[in-house]
């Protein structure tokens, strides 16, 4: 078996029945035969293949056995002994293009492994004019794509994975084809736009051109099917024409919702009306924009009961209810709906721990958990390898915290360090103990005892982390963002800050936004760059303040989502560019979003 670094298992399946072609012998026994030694499977130690390489005559049969050798030590781990034996060879190696790649791709091996996949993929460049076996670039294009993989690049991934399908038998080709349609799911649609038109690889603009109609056109099928029509005529031979995606045909095959009657459960009086305004606010300036004129909104005040607010829902004929607000509104309306087997579509304006998913219910909340998960997504993409959470010791902080970890935990295979603070002179003790620099004092003071108090010493701050998320309100976020800033030690680079929409300043022309410079902060997009509708709001309702506005474009955003909803469902990879931010659709009916980011810096929020 071909004993490669291998990451997609079709890979596996190809090595006997495809890449022997490239190790394949004459009949005869010539010097051909000898010379053409496999470089496809390495099945014995270095010492074999070193023995063979001294005993030969033939400068290519020599190479082959070092080349097998070195592999070998690189399958053992051995890099120094591999490395070496490669550049040993660098002398003396024939100037054939089989042996030369074969240098190239063992060099990548060992970058990787002792330095980093950047590194690897520096070093694996092979000549455009190398005429090379099918076999070897296919490990190629392989290697490249997970490279790319590890490095966060989803689009050079997919550049390599639709030319490594052009080296592989149909069977195996389909698996990649997969690999590259869910890849290509969590793009967003003006990133696939941007890179649509390559010539030189028509598979890969293909598959991009084919993602980019299913997500423009998916909550519209009349449109959807016309243009996956004219993107197969044109494009009779991709792979994707061939067989569309099963998603797709999913999402061909799913009927929108188009109500004619919604109702709008909401709290309208009592105590959490307030609460309850920006959303219907939000609701009537999406209805009034660019909803269907046709569609009738009844808006039910769930202070009634919420068996009571249903009931009206379904007297006045709603074929589709968004809302409840309140958690236990909620939970009290899905035991009601337990025993129903029919039930009218609904999005629910929050979500619950524990429920049971259903096909025509979802659930839409601006959720802080939601919300740290994002972030820990944020850091892994921005190559962060060892966080520290510094966390409001609150039951937000805690639930942010721990939906932190948990995503963390399932991009790196590792936790991340939590440390809770409480207010007060408690912050600048635990940020002391999470930075090392109290272990650090009280090595300089017992350095003191030993040596004399003249001794000067500064404290070290520990080195090992690279990003901070600090989980506060704004009004905690300026001290702890202080008490950093004085524990860092002299000594230490700085590392990435980054923060949560809780931190986010009332008022930020104040001194205290001069306060955060540098700290990167996550935000719904309509807050995060004014426009004419941002001041137009603002000028309406001028007491509002950021929670309630971000209230306002929950309630525009669950009237934008109700026709999208059937096609979120069908297709995974459908993603709308809301007001709140990028949402797209869990299989269990919860709406994921993905926030923007800006920075501080010289006391203004600038987006990234």
């Amino acid at each position: 078996m071909l004993k490669r670094l291998i990451s997609i298992k079709f890979l596996l399946a190809l090595t006997l029945p495809a890449l022997l072609i490239g190790c394949s012998a004459t009949k005869t026994e010539s010097i051909d035969q000898v010379v053409n030694t496999s470089l496809v499977s390495v099945e014995q130690p270095a010492s074999v293949y070193l023995s063979e390489a001294s005993k030969s005559s033939l400068p290519e049969k020599r190479d082959r056995n070092l080349l097998l050798a070195a592999h070998a030590y690189i399958n053992d781990g051995n890099y120094s002994s591999a490395r070496s034996i490669l550049s040993s060879m660098l002398k003396n190696m024939v100037k054939v293009s089989t042996i030369q790649a074969e240098h190239i791709y063992l060099n990548a091996r060992i970058d990787e492994k002792t330095q980093n996949a950047q590194a690897a993929l520096n070093t694996l460049q092979y000549p455009p004019h190398w005429q090379l076996p099918r076999w070897q670039m296919a490990t190629y294009h392989q290697y490249k794509a997970r490279l790319y993989k590890a490095i966060q690049q989803p689009i050079d991934q997919i550049r390599q994975l639709s030319l490594l399908s052009n080296y592989l038998p149909k069977s195996e080709s389909t698996q990649v084809n997969d690999v590259i349609w869910k890849v290509l799911q969590p793009l967003h649609e003006e990133t696939i736009k941007s890179f649509m038109r390559e010539p030189a690889n028509p598979i890969f603009s293909g598959w991009l051109q084919l993602a980019y109609i299913a997500k423009h056109y998916a909550v519209e099928p009349t449109q959807l099917v016309r243009y996956l029509g004219e993107w197969q005529r044109n494009n009779p031979y991709h792979p994707g024409a061939v067989k569309l995606p099963s998603d797709l045909e999913k999402a061909l095959n799913a009927k929108p919702y188009r109500p004619q009657n919604i109702a709008v459960l909401l709290p309208l009086s009592g105590p959490r009306a307030a609460v309850a305004e920006p959303i219907k606010m939000g609701i009537m300036a999406s209805y009034m924009a660019e909803f269907d004129s046709n569609v009738t909104l009844h808006f039910i005040d769930s202070q009634i009961g919420i068996k009571a607010a249903y009931q009206q829902a379904t007297d006045t004929g709603a074929d589709f209810i968004i809302g409840p607000l309140l958690p236990n509104e909620v939970e009290e309306l899905q035991r009601l709906n337990q025993s129903k087997e029919q039930l009218i579509p609904q999005l629910y304006l929050n979500q619950l721990e524990q429920f049971e998913p259903q096909s025509n219910q979802f659930y839409f909340s601006l959720s802080p958990a939601q919300e740290a998960s994002d972030a820990a997504r944020k850091l892994y993409a921005d190559g962060v390898k060892i966080p520290l959470l510094l966390t409001s010791n609150d039951a937000i902080g805690k639930r942010m915290a721990e939906s932190f970890n948990q995503t963390w935990l399932s991009l790196t295979e590792n936790n991340a360090e939590i440390h809770y603070f409480d207010s007060g002179d408690q912050m600048k003790v635990t940020v002391q103990e999470a930075l090392g620099v109290k272990d650090s004092q009280a090595r300089i003071t017992r350095m003191k005892e030993i040596l004399g108090s003249k001794l000067e010493a500064d404290f070290r701050s520990r080195q090992d982390i690279d990003a901070i998320y600090m989980v506060a309100a704004y009004q905690d976020l300026s001290l702890l963002k202080a008490f950093l800033d004085v524990n860092f030690s002299v000594f230490a680079e700085p590392v990435a800050l980054y923060t949560s929409s809780r931190g986010r300043l009332e008022n930020e022309s104040t001194q205290s936004a001069q306060e955060l410079n540098k700290v990167m902060i996550s935000d719904i997009p309509w807050l995060m760059q004014p426009s004419n509708e941002t001041r137009m709001v603002e000028s309406l309702w001028s007491t509002w303040n950021n929670s309630q506005k971000r209230l306002y474009v929950m309630g525009y955003d669950a009237l934008e989502l109700v026709n999208r909803l059937a096609q979120m469902r069908a297709f995974p990879g459908y993603q709308f560019n809301g007001r709140s931010g990028a949402l797209s659709l869990k299989p269990n009916g919860l709406i994921d979003r993905q926030l923007t980011w800006g920075k501080y810096e010289k006391g203004k929020l600038t987006p990234l």
